[in-house]
């Protein structure tokens, strides 16, 4: 039995995710669950997520050997304050959000010399969100990235490694800076660009001619993810703030070459560009 109870706070499509593969493997003895809403929590319960819920987050971390963040990014340092006071020395505190960087150090300062945070990020996810959502399958062969930095507790690590490797995930680790860096390209900046797309088919210039009505399956797919939580993303885009600029920056100038090639009827370059495109595409999907 890897711990006698966790605590996850925010029941929602990562947390309820998690605790649906964890009551699966049997390995937890008791999954409580934290939220605002008890309806979302009491279907928790009903789905077998969670054995138990509170709606007071002191009594929801009382005995807990680890906690799990899964909230919205920007509600961890609150969160951390309120819970500190109320963990048993040992405790390990790790979280599932999308950004790590200063977080690390922030969160761990705010919690007791002897609760042990560790940053953890699945790579996993739908375009819903809410307890309705969540799958005891979205981390089976995921990947979960941990961010120790040295001041990091090796043998907490080694435990969340553990929860994380029993749901099915592939674990690995990586710098609490390059991973926010390399997000930023890679999951940020596409839920950048799909939030603008769709923002710009609601610009006068075209809004008029109803576009929507007009799409396919190729606008549909490419902005799926553009019905992610908007609370969510706000946080994320805020929280890595450095990095996105530096993603959105390096998109434009992109765009910048696309667009330079078309206006000169440069049709080899588009097509170099569209090569590699579909190289790296592929690559990603291997």
């Amino acid at each position: 039995m890897l711990f006698k109870q966790i605590t996850i706070i925010g029941v929602g499509l990562i947390g309820g995710s998690l605790g649906l593969a964890l009551k699966k493997k049997k390995n937890i003895k008791t999954i409580v669950g934290y939220g605002r809403r008890r309806g979302a929590l009491h279907k928790a319960v009903t789905i077998n997520a969670i054995d138990r819920y509170c709606l007071t987050l002191s009594k929801a971390v009382k005995d807990a050997e680890l906690v799990l963040l899964a909230t919205p990014v920007g509600t961890f340092e609150s969160l951390c304050r309120l819970i500190g006071p109320h963990l048993q020395p040992g405790t390990i505190v790790t979280d599932a959000g999308s950004v790590k960087g200063d977080f690390v150090e922030k969160l761990s300062a705010l919690l007791p010399e002897d609760v042990h945070f560790v940053g953890g990020h699945p790579i996993a996810g739908r375009e819903k969100s809410g307890i309705m959502a969540a799958t005891g399958v979205l981390y089976k062969g995921c990947r979960v990235i941990l961010t120790p930095n040295i001041k990091t507790n090796r043998d907490a690590l080694c435990k969340v490694a553990a929860l994380w490797t029993s749901v099915g995930a592939n674990v690995s680790e990586a710098d609490p800076y390059d991973h926010d860096r390399i997000l930023s390209f890679v999951s940020h900046l596409p839920h950048v660009v799909a939030y603008a797309l769709m923002e710009t088919l609601m610009h006068p210039c075209i809004s008029g001619l109803s576009p929507v009505e007009y799409s396919a399956g190729g606008l549909r797919d490419f902005t799926r993810i553009a019905a992610s939580s908007p609370e969510m993303w706000r946080d994320i885009f805020l929280s890595n703030k450095k990095s996105i600029i530096e993603s959105i920056d390096t998109y434009q100038e992109t765009i910048e070459t696309i667009k330079k090639k078309i206006l000169s009827d440069d049709g080899e370059g588009l097509v170099e560009i569209f090569k590699r495109a579909n190289d790296i595409r592929e690559q990603a999907t291997q």
